[in-house]
Protein backbone atom coordinates (compact mmCIF):
# COMPACT_ATOMS: atom_id res chain seq x y z
CA UNK A 1 0.00 0.00 0.00
CA UNK A 2 1.07 3.60 -0.37
CA UNK A 3 2.57 4.72 2.55
CA UNK A 4 1.00 7.84 1.93
CA UNK A 5 -2.92 6.25 1.03
CA UNK A 6 -5.69 7.22 3.76
CA UNK A 7 -8.27 4.57 2.38
CA UNK A 8 -10.32 5.36 6.04
CA UNK A 9 -10.25 9.41 5.38
CA UNK A 10 -12.17 8.20 2.33
CA UNK A 11 -14.68 6.11 4.37
CA UNK A 12 -15.08 8.94 6.77
CA UNK A 13 -15.48 11.63 3.81
CA UNK A 14 -18.10 9.24 1.33
CA UNK A 15 -20.22 8.43 4.89
CA UNK A 16 -20.20 12.07 6.03
CA UNK A 17 -21.70 13.35 2.61
CA UNK A 18 -24.33 10.72 2.48
CA UNK A 19 -25.54 12.08 5.59
CA UNK A 20 -26.11 15.70 4.04
CA UNK A 21 -28.43 17.26 1.58
CA UNK A 22 -27.62 19.78 -0.92
CA UNK A 23 -30.00 22.36 1.19
CA UNK A 24 -28.22 21.55 4.86
CA UNK A 25 -25.35 23.33 2.85
CA UNK A 26 -26.75 26.10 0.93
CA UNK A 27 -26.25 24.62 -2.43
CA UNK A 28 -29.59 24.34 -4.89
CA UNK A 29 -32.57 22.11 -4.48
CA UNK A 30 -31.49 19.10 -6.55
CA UNK A 31 -33.79 18.15 -9.68
CA UNK A 32 -36.41 16.07 -8.72
CA UNK A 33 -34.51 12.87 -11.00
CA UNK A 34 -31.67 12.90 -8.84
CA UNK A 35 -30.44 9.46 -7.86
CA UNK A 36 -28.19 10.50 -4.79
CA UNK A 37 -29.76 10.92 -1.75
CA UNK A 38 -26.58 13.54 -0.06
CA UNK A 39 -24.27 15.35 -1.35
CA UNK A 40 -22.20 14.21 -4.55
CA UNK A 41 -18.40 14.43 -4.77
CA UNK A 42 -19.05 17.43 -6.90
CA UNK A 43 -20.89 19.39 -4.40
CA UNK A 44 -18.34 18.53 -1.89
CA UNK A 45 -15.19 19.96 -4.14
CA UNK A 46 -17.64 22.51 -4.97
CA UNK A 47 -17.74 23.48 -1.44
CA UNK A 48 -14.37 22.84 -0.60
CA UNK A 49 -12.99 24.99 -3.35
CA UNK A 50 -10.83 22.23 -4.72
CA UNK A 51 -10.97 20.69 -8.02
CA UNK A 52 -12.94 17.25 -8.10
CA UNK A 53 -9.99 15.34 -9.52
CA UNK A 54 -8.34 16.02 -6.28
CA UNK A 55 -11.50 15.43 -4.35
CA UNK A 56 -12.03 11.84 -5.41
CA UNK A 57 -8.20 11.08 -4.92
CA UNK A 58 -8.86 11.95 -1.12
CA UNK A 59 -12.10 9.27 -1.25
CA UNK A 60 -9.91 6.54 -3.29
CA UNK A 61 -6.83 7.08 -0.67
CA UNK A 62 -4.91 8.06 -3.07
CA UNK A 63 -3.03 11.60 -1.66
CA UNK A 64 -2.76 13.24 1.87
CA UNK A 65 -5.19 16.05 2.96
CA UNK A 66 -2.71 18.73 4.00
CA UNK A 67 -3.90 20.81 6.81
CA UNK A 68 -5.49 23.10 4.90
CA UNK A 69 -7.74 21.11 2.80
CA UNK A 70 -9.03 19.52 5.86
CA UNK A 71 -9.78 22.64 7.32
CA UNK A 72 -11.64 23.59 3.99
CA UNK A 73 -13.28 19.97 4.54
CA UNK A 74 -14.71 20.14 7.80
CA UNK A 75 -16.54 23.40 6.79
CA UNK A 76 -17.84 22.10 3.89
CA UNK A 77 -19.20 19.19 5.52
CA UNK A 78 -20.35 20.97 8.99
CA UNK A 79 -18.28 18.71 10.85
CA UNK A 80 -18.92 19.58 14.30
CA UNK A 81 -15.92 19.30 17.11
CA UNK A 82 -16.08 15.34 17.38
CA UNK A 83 -16.11 14.65 14.16
CA UNK A 84 -13.41 17.22 12.91
CA UNK A 85 -10.86 15.79 15.75
CA UNK A 86 -11.62 12.06 14.44
CA UNK A 87 -10.82 12.75 10.95
CA UNK A 88 -7.40 15.12 11.39
CA UNK A 89 -6.15 11.61 13.31
CA UNK A 90 -7.94 9.63 10.25
CA UNK A 91 -5.31 11.77 8.28
CA UNK A 92 -2.31 11.21 10.64
CA UNK A 93 -2.57 15.25 11.66
CA UNK A 94 -3.60 14.88 15.02
CA UNK A 95 -3.44 18.42 15.95
CA UNK A 96 -6.88 19.96 14.56
CA UNK A 97 -6.27 23.41 15.73
CA UNK A 98 -2.65 23.74 13.90
CA UNK A 99 -0.51 26.63 16.34
CA UNK A 100 -1.32 30.15 14.67
CA UNK A 101 1.60 31.89 13.28
CA UNK A 102 3.32 34.53 15.06
CA UNK A 103 1.90 38.18 14.93
CA UNK A 104 2.32 40.20 12.13
CA UNK A 105 4.20 43.47 12.76
CA UNK A 106 5.09 46.07 10.26
CA UNK A 107 9.03 46.38 9.49
CA UNK A 108 10.09 49.75 10.84
CA UNK A 109 11.89 51.11 7.32
CA UNK A 110 8.16 49.96 5.49
CA UNK A 111 6.63 52.34 7.90
CA UNK A 112 9.01 55.02 7.23
CA UNK A 113 8.32 54.62 3.80
CA UNK A 114 4.53 55.05 4.40
CA UNK A 115 4.62 57.51 6.21
CA UNK A 116 6.33 59.57 3.63
CA UNK A 117 3.86 58.91 1.27
CA UNK A 118 1.22 61.46 1.48
CA UNK A 119 -0.81 62.39 -1.78
CA UNK A 120 -0.22 58.74 -2.92
CA UNK A 121 -2.70 55.53 -1.43
CA UNK A 122 -0.69 53.02 0.01
CA UNK A 123 -0.86 49.76 1.71
CA UNK A 124 1.68 47.50 3.83
CA UNK A 125 0.48 43.79 3.07
CA UNK A 126 1.66 40.65 4.76
CA UNK A 127 0.76 37.09 4.94
CA UNK A 128 -2.51 36.07 2.80
CA UNK A 129 -2.82 39.81 1.61
CA UNK A 130 -2.93 40.92 5.52
CA UNK A 131 -3.76 44.38 5.66
CA UNK A 132 -1.07 45.80 8.43
CA UNK A 133 -0.67 49.63 7.37
CA UNK A 134 -1.94 52.36 5.38
CA UNK A 135 -1.60 55.95 5.01
CA UNK A 136 -4.79 58.42 4.95
CA UNK A 137 -4.67 58.44 1.45
CA UNK A 138 -5.60 54.91 1.08
CA UNK A 139 -8.22 54.73 3.90
CA UNK A 140 -9.69 58.12 2.07
CA UNK A 141 -9.67 55.63 -1.19
CA UNK A 142 -10.52 52.63 -0.15
CA UNK A 143 -12.27 52.83 3.72
CA UNK A 144 -11.96 53.25 7.31
CA UNK A 145 -9.78 50.54 7.98
CA UNK A 146 -9.14 51.81 11.30
CA UNK A 147 -12.98 50.97 12.16
CA UNK A 148 -13.17 47.40 11.13
CA UNK A 149 -11.68 43.95 13.62
CA UNK A 150 -8.06 43.27 13.05
CA UNK A 151 -9.54 39.94 10.93
CA UNK A 152 -11.12 41.58 8.64
CA UNK A 153 -8.40 43.94 6.97
CA UNK A 154 -7.62 41.29 4.46
CA UNK A 155 -7.28 42.68 1.18
CA UNK A 156 -9.29 39.38 -0.81
CA UNK A 157 -12.05 39.32 2.00
CA UNK A 158 -12.90 43.32 1.33
CA UNK A 159 -13.11 42.76 -1.74
CA UNK A 160 -15.41 39.96 -1.97
CA UNK A 161 -17.36 41.06 1.56
CA UNK A 162 -17.20 44.44 1.85
CA UNK A 163 -20.06 46.37 -0.63
CA UNK A 164 -18.12 49.64 -0.66
CA UNK A 165 -14.69 48.26 -1.69
CA UNK A 166 -16.46 46.29 -3.94
CA UNK A 167 -18.74 48.67 -6.03
CA UNK A 168 -15.16 50.83 -5.79
CA UNK A 169 -13.91 48.84 -8.34
CA UNK A 170 -14.81 49.45 -12.22
CA UNK A 171 -13.61 46.41 -13.38
CA UNK A 172 -14.16 44.04 -10.15
CA UNK A 173 -14.08 40.69 -11.71
CA UNK A 174 -11.01 41.21 -13.15
CA UNK A 175 -9.27 42.50 -10.15
CA UNK A 176 -11.15 39.92 -7.90
CA UNK A 177 -9.72 36.97 -9.71
CA UNK A 178 -6.23 38.57 -9.69
CA UNK A 179 -6.63 38.81 -5.90
CA UNK A 180 -7.83 35.20 -5.63
CA UNK A 181 -4.70 34.67 -7.90
CA UNK A 182 -2.27 35.89 -5.40
CA UNK A 183 -4.05 34.42 -2.56
CA UNK A 184 -3.48 31.10 -4.33
CA UNK A 185 0.68 31.98 -4.46
CA UNK A 186 0.01 32.58 -1.02
CA UNK A 187 -1.42 28.81 -0.48
CA UNK A 188 1.88 27.72 -2.58
CA UNK A 189 4.10 29.02 0.09
CA UNK A 190 2.54 28.00 3.50
CA UNK A 191 -0.05 25.63 2.57
CA UNK A 192 -0.94 24.29 5.94
CA UNK A 193 -1.35 28.20 7.38
CA UNK A 194 -4.55 28.00 9.77
CA UNK A 195 -5.90 31.52 9.26
CA UNK A 196 -5.21 31.08 5.42
CA UNK A 197 -7.19 28.20 5.79
CA UNK A 198 -9.69 30.08 7.67
CA UNK A 199 -9.99 32.85 4.85
CA UNK A 200 -10.51 30.59 2.04
CA UNK A 201 -13.06 27.85 3.86
CA UNK A 202 -15.07 31.32 4.77
CA UNK A 203 -14.80 33.24 1.27
CA UNK A 204 -15.02 29.64 -0.45
CA UNK A 205 -18.86 28.70 1.37
CA UNK A 206 -19.97 32.82 1.32
CA UNK A 207 -19.51 33.64 -2.37
CA UNK A 208 -20.04 31.37 -5.47
CA UNK A 209 -17.43 33.31 -7.43
CA UNK A 210 -14.51 32.78 -5.14
CA UNK A 211 -15.67 29.24 -4.84
CA UNK A 212 -15.01 28.90 -8.24
CA UNK A 213 -12.13 31.13 -8.83
CA UNK A 214 -10.01 29.35 -6.21
CA UNK A 215 -11.24 25.83 -7.38
CA UNK A 216 -9.14 26.75 -10.95
CA UNK A 217 -6.09 27.20 -9.33
CA UNK A 218 -4.83 30.22 -11.11
CA UNK A 219 -2.17 31.94 -10.11
CA UNK A 220 -0.18 35.35 -10.43
CA UNK A 221 2.55 37.47 -9.14
CA UNK A 222 2.19 40.40 -10.76
CA UNK A 223 3.87 43.66 -9.22
CA UNK A 224 1.86 46.10 -11.12
CA UNK A 225 -0.50 47.26 -13.10
CA UNK A 226 -3.12 49.65 -13.68
CA UNK A 227 -6.96 50.08 -11.80
CA UNK A 228 -10.08 51.72 -12.55
CA UNK A 229 -11.98 53.09 -9.39
CA UNK A 230 -15.00 54.97 -9.02
CA UNK A 231 -15.21 56.60 -5.93
CA UNK A 232 -19.02 58.00 -4.40
CA UNK A 233 -16.51 61.65 -3.29
CA UNK A 234 -14.83 62.23 -7.14
CA UNK A 235 -15.76 59.88 -9.26
CA UNK A 236 -13.47 58.13 -11.87
CA UNK A 237 -9.82 57.42 -11.24
CA UNK A 238 -7.33 55.62 -13.35
CA UNK A 239 -4.22 55.13 -11.26
CA UNK A 240 -1.15 53.17 -11.87
CA UNK A 241 -0.40 50.43 -8.59
CA UNK A 242 2.74 48.91 -7.99
CA UNK A 243 4.08 46.57 -5.34
CA UNK A 244 7.29 46.29 -4.13
CA UNK A 245 8.65 43.16 -2.02
CA UNK A 246 10.63 43.33 1.66
CA UNK A 247 14.12 42.53 0.86
CA UNK A 248 14.19 41.01 4.72
CA UNK A 249 12.25 37.66 3.54
CA UNK A 250 9.21 38.82 5.30
CA UNK A 251 6.91 38.65 2.91
CA UNK A 252 5.20 42.11 3.71
CA UNK A 253 4.73 44.27 0.52
CA UNK A 254 4.33 47.90 0.00
CA UNK A 255 1.33 49.01 -2.72
CA UNK A 256 1.47 52.78 -4.04
CA UNK A 257 -1.24 54.04 -6.29
CA UNK A 258 -0.37 56.81 -8.45
CA UNK A 259 -1.84 58.90 -10.70
CA UNK A 260 0.07 60.70 -14.17
CA UNK A 261 0.84 64.28 -12.92
CA UNK A 262 -1.69 67.05 -14.13
CA UNK A 263 -4.73 64.30 -14.99
CA UNK A 264 -8.00 63.97 -14.04
CA UNK A 265 -7.22 61.29 -11.55
CA UNK A 266 -4.30 63.02 -9.96
CA UNK A 267 -6.95 66.42 -9.10
CA UNK A 268 -8.68 63.96 -7.88
CA UNK A 269 -6.21 62.11 -5.11
CA UNK A 270 -6.04 66.04 -4.47
CA UNK A 271 -8.86 66.25 -3.55
CA UNK A 272 -9.27 62.96 -1.35
CA UNK A 273 -6.12 63.30 0.68
CA UNK A 274 -7.32 67.26 1.63
CA UNK A 275 -11.08 65.44 2.77
CA UNK A 276 -9.10 63.31 4.70
CA UNK A 277 -6.53 65.55 5.96
CA UNK A 278 -8.62 66.14 9.51
CA UNK A 279 -8.88 62.53 10.50
CA UNK A 280 -7.27 61.21 13.83
CA UNK A 281 -6.57 58.50 12.30
CA UNK A 282 -2.54 57.05 12.06
CA UNK A 283 -1.87 54.16 10.02
CA UNK A 284 -1.83 51.79 12.35
CA UNK A 285 -5.52 52.48 13.51
CA UNK A 286 -4.65 54.22 17.03
CA UNK A 287 -6.53 57.44 17.55
CA UNK A 288 -4.08 60.21 17.31
CA UNK A 289 -2.57 61.05 20.31
CA UNK A 290 -4.43 58.49 22.34
CA UNK A 291 -2.06 55.89 23.02
CA UNK A 292 -4.56 53.21 21.99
Amino acid sequence: MNPDSHPHVGAFLRARRAQLTPQDCGLPEPAPNRRVAGLRREDVAQLAAISVDYYTRLEQGRVRASASVLATLTRALRLDDDQKSYLYELAGRTDARPRRRPPQQVRPAMQRLLDQLTRAPALVLGRRLDILAWNPAAAALYTDFASLPKPRRNYVDLLFTDPVVRELHRNWEHDARDAVAALRMEAAADPDDPDLARLVGKLSLGDPDFRAWWAEHRVTGAAYGTKYYHHGLVGDLVLDCDTWVSPDGSGQRLMVLTAATGSASDDALRILTSWNAGRPIDSTGRKAGSGE
